[in-house]
């Protein structure tokens, strides 16, 4: 995987709660929980490239309960820094349950900062991706978000049509 250039601004997703323990654009979750692309030594933020596949992640991720106080936060990487995407043929076994190919790779790309992010598809949505962001990486300052908005649950979604 070779890093590129962005040659335009990149805008990605992200939810949490404001009033939660940290920050939503915070790499602590991914370090006390690590995730698909991380380990507990190589903390990551993870975004979703739209609205709608960061609230499918955080609908999985939360077993399909409703979570409370959730935001989302609009976060841009800037034209000019440096990207990666995920050749998900170079890489099979990637999307297992048991995130043994996964893991060990998405840590390699945190510790040798081979870009400031890196695109990734999205396990429940496949043709959608995920945006990983180092925040170790040198480029990562330039990275901006925007104030969190409350995310309006269609209840719907958990089996309640009131």
């Amino acid at each position: 995987m070779t890093a590129q250039i962005l040659d335009r601004a990149l805008t990605c997703y992200r939810i949490g709660d404001p009033a939660g323990a940290y920050p939503i654009f915070h790499a602590t979750g991914s370090r006390l929980a690590p995730g698909r692309w991380n380990t507990d030594t190589t903390p990551v933020i993870y975004a979703g490239a739209n609205y709608s596949t960061a609230m499918l992640e955080k609908l999985v991720h939360g077993a399909g309960r409703l979570p409370p106080n959730q935001h989302y936060i609009t976060t841009t990487i800037p034209r000019g820094l440096t990207y990666a995407v995920l050749n998900t043929a170079a890489l099979p076994g990637w999307d297992a349950a048991d995130e043994s190919v996964s893991q060990p790779y998405g840590s390699a790309w945190v510790r040798e900062a081979r870009s400031v992010i890196l695109i990734v598809p999205s396990v429940v949505a496949r043709v959608d991706d995920n945006v990983l962001i180092n925040p170790a990486h040198p480029e990562f300052r330039h990275i901006t978000t925007s104030l969190h908005q409350p995310i309006h649950w269609d209840r719907r979604l958990f089996g309640s049509a009131r």
